[in-house]
This record gives C-alpha cells, structure tokens and sequence, in this order.
C-alpha cells in the first residue's frame, strides 16, 4: 500500500514538471527579451536586428533589446550565446559568417553546430560582381576572357575569409587565377575596386549602392537564382553559364535545449513580422530579401552548407587560423 501510494505521489510530481514546463513555455516571455548581434552597431546585421527587434516586441509583449557583443567573425557573440540559459531569453541573430563559414575556416571554435536551436531565416542577401566602371570588361565573358589571357593581372579585393571562398569557387568554375588581395571590410573592398588596385570584387549589394548610385562600378553578375527587382537588367550567374547560386544569410537562432513551445512561438512571430509592408520596405532599401523557414529548414541549410564550403576551403588551402 506504502508503494503504491509513493508511486502515485511520484506520478503527479512527474506530472507537475512536465505540465509545468509547458506552462513555463506557454506563459513565455514573462520578461524582456534579448538578441545578440555578433557585429558592432551601424553595420546591416545591427540594422537588421533593431528592425526586427522593434516589431518582435509588439507581439511578444515584452522589450525586445539589442545587444552587440563584435569580436572575430562573430565568434564572440556566437560564443556568447551558445552558453547561455536555454529558456528563449537570450537569442542569437546569427549570420551565414558565425553559422557556416567559421565552420569551414576554423579548425577549433568555442561553439559547435549542436549548440544552437535554430528558428528562422529572416533574410538573405546575393552578391555583386563588380569592376570599375574605367576598366574596359563591359560584361563577364569580357572579364573572364581578359584574366585567362593574363593570369599575372588579374587580382580580386575580400574582406573576410567567407567572400574569398566565393571568389575562389568562382576562380574554379571560371577556370581563371584572380590572385587574392585581403581587406578589412567590404567598404575597403570597394575603394580597392574603384582606384584600380584590383580587377574585381564580389560584395553584397549594401556595400555596392554608393559607387553604383554615383557610375563609378559596373554590376557583371548577380550570385542569387534569379535576378534582383532593383537590379532588372542584371544578369545571374546562372544565366552567364555559370553553375553559381550563393546567398548570405542572416537568421535567428537560440541556445540547444530552449523549449519546442518556446522555439514554435518565436517561429511564429518572426513569420508575421517578416511578412509586415513597413518591414519589407526598410529591407528593401538595405537591398536584402526577407524571407522566413521553418527551424528544420534552417537547420538543413546549415549543415549542407558546412559541408559545400568545407570542400571549397580544403581545396584551396583557405584557413582562418
């Protein structure tokens, strides 16, 4: 009789946890919420953050704080928040740098793929290539012939190891020798670009837009399936013959064992903010795509993309440590 009644009493306290972690997660967030952007403030990713933060908290019902914790691609703030409580209060809006390319470039990071619940795409953003609009290439087929002619002319501007390792699959699928010129950012990239101290560059089109607007570059190529609405008369890679489609990304991400109930409201939420017209307008005049996935979806882009661009970097010998 004693057993039965201790089994009874250990029955309804099993209970009690898991209808009160349900609870928990139901009744969640019962305070503010915070995101952590790996890069410093001002930059897209910062930008892309605050939009989605400001809107995040409407349906929430709860603040939604930015937090920027910059250091090394992004390592830190990943770090960060891979050891953070698992109770969907400390989110990471984690891009393709921190979430892929790390991945393929690092042969040790404080942070693992497993460490990470993932719950939405929010945007993704193609790359440009470009060439100074002083240069005679007027079209890809022009860059390309031009660099298999003099392959000990040819340069390229990077400002991290994930662009370099789009610049050196390309070299492959072109079967060219651009020779890379490291930079310290994708503004620096482009100054590079515009005083002729390289052929070429590949950046995203933020970073693109001034010396666009002003005629001073020329777009050969677009990275993306299909073309760009602000870009009609761009052809994409695809289109050029080239078996290229490549799109950075940025998503939101919470530490491994956060709640599936907190994971699907989150997932949720994102869903309706990323379908908001005012939302869609200030992404647009980022020049980023908005779009959402479900957290395996996410999951399955970034293991299949570890896995692409660790071939790439291994054939070219491309480390980041």
């Amino acid at each position: 009789m004693h057993n039965l009644h201790t089994h009874f009493v250990k029955g309804l306290l099993s209970l009690g946890l898991i209808l009160g972690t349900s609870a928990q997660a139901l009744d969640y967030p019962l305070k503010p919420v915070t995101i952590v952007v790996g890069f410093s403030a001002g930059g897209s990713s910062d930008v892309i953050a605050r939009i989605v933060a400001e809107k995040l908290s409407t349906g929430l019902g709860q603040p939604v704080v930015v937090e920027n914790r910059a250091g090394v691609g992004s390592i830190v703030g990943a770090s960060y928040v891979s050891h953070a409580k698992a109770d969907g209060y400390t989110l990471l809006m984690g891009a393709s740098g921190p979430m892929v390319f790390n991945h393929a470039l690092y042969s040790k990071l404080p942070y693992t793929v497993q460490d990470f619940a993932p719950i939405s795409l929010i945007c993704t953003f193609p790359l440009l290539l470009l060439t100074s609009s002083n240069q005679a290439h007027k079209s890809l087929d022009d860059l390309v012939t031009f660099a298999k002619k003099n392959p000990d002319k040819v340069n390229y501007s990077a400002s991290s190891a994930s662009f370099q390792l789009v610049t050196e699959l390309l070299n492959k699928k072109f079967g060219t020798r651009f020779a890379h010129i490291p930079y310290k950012g994708s503004n620096d990239s482009v100054t590079a670009l515009l005083s002729n101290d390289v052929t070429m560059t590949l950046v995203d089109a933020g970073a693109a837009s001034p010396a666009l607007q002003s005629a001073r570059a020329r777009v050969l190529a677009v990275t993306s399936s299909e073309r760009l609405a602000e870009m009609p008369n761009v052809p994409t890679m695809g289109e050029l013959g080239v078996d290229l489609k490549v799109s950075f990304w940025t998503g939101l991400l919470a530490p491994a064992g956060t709640p599936k109930e907190v994971i699907k409201r989150l997932n949720e939420e994102m869903v309706k903010v990323m379908a908001l017209a005012d939302v869609k307008k200030k992404f647009a005049g980022l020049n980023v795509i908005p779009t959402t996935s479900s957290p395996e979806e996410l999951s399955r882009q970034i293991s299949t993309e570890i896995s692409m661009w660790k071939e790439v970097a291994l054939e070219n010998h491309i480390k980041a440590d």
